[in-house]
């Protein structure tokens, strides 16, 4: 089943969960003159996300579909939204673009984005924030919203089970089970780290963000710096 939450004023966190692998995959919508979608989700699941963004805007009006790298849950369904919505561009990093956004999944040509790179939908700001193998890929970036101080995390924070959909709570902790749980799995080295992970996260908390919204798990509504900082802590006695 789908719910729609919203997280944000005029942001709506679009969930789905699938008990087979206990995980939660979440969309984000933001409701503006020019719509933006990030996270497009699986094929198998346009279906149930494209019925709950009928309820919040006209699908076909959707104008940016936003994602961190290339992988099914960011942008699989990516062609499937360009068909439905006829002037949709996809949003990417430079990278991204280069090897493969273009080539293999899109339907028009990706907007690519520069590091520090502004977007204005109407009432909205984002900046592209490039993030390489963070929280995987060469091609990782973020989506920081500026207005309200929304960071669209990805991976980064994921937290397995079927969660509520805002939390002030330990996200740390949580995503710190998932990355233990991971390590001991079929795929580790699920999130890498690298010489550049804890520069990458500091420089994410200094934007200070009041939400994290996440992919995977809860989105956490408080002090985003902190959360960050001890993530990256946590992610050095883990990972490093």
């Amino acid at each position: 089943m789908t719910s729609i939450t919203e997280i944000a004023n005029d942001v709506f966190r679009i969930c789905t969960y699938v008990p087979e692998a206990n995980i939660q995959f979440n969309q984000f919508l933001v409701r503006d003159e020019q719509p933006l979608l990030f996270h497009t989700g699986h094929k198998r699941l346009f279906a149930q996300v494209r019925g709950a963004v009928a309820t919040l805007i006209d699908p076909a009006s959707l104008r940016w579909i936003g994602f961190s790298h290339m992988e099914a849950d960011e942008c699989g369904g990516l062609a499937e939204w360009q068909r439905l919505a006829p002037a949709s561009t996809a949003l990417c990093s430079v990278i991204g673009k280069r090897i493969g956004v273009d080539d293999f999944i899109a339907l028009r040509p990706a907007r690519a984005m520069t590091d520090g790179e502004t977007l204005a939908t109407g009432r909205y700001r984002f900046r592209f924030l490039h993030t390489p193998q963070l929280p995987h890929g060469w091609d990782a970036g973020l989506l920081f919203e500026e207005t309200q101080g929304v960071l669209f995390c990805s991976d980064l924070l994921h937290q397995n089970g079927d969660l509520e959909a805002l939390t002030g709570n330990d996200v740390v902790g949580r995503f710190r089970q998932t990355l233990t749980d991971n390590r001991e799995s079929p795929v580790p080295g699920y999130m890498p780290y690298t010489s550049r992970t804890g520069v990458t996260l500091a420089r994410l908390a200094q934007l200070e963000p009041k939400v994290l919204a996440t992919m995977h798990g809860s989105t956490f509504v408080g002090d985003g710096q902190r959360a960050l900082t001890d993530a990256a802590t946590m992610m050095r006695e883990v990972l490093g």
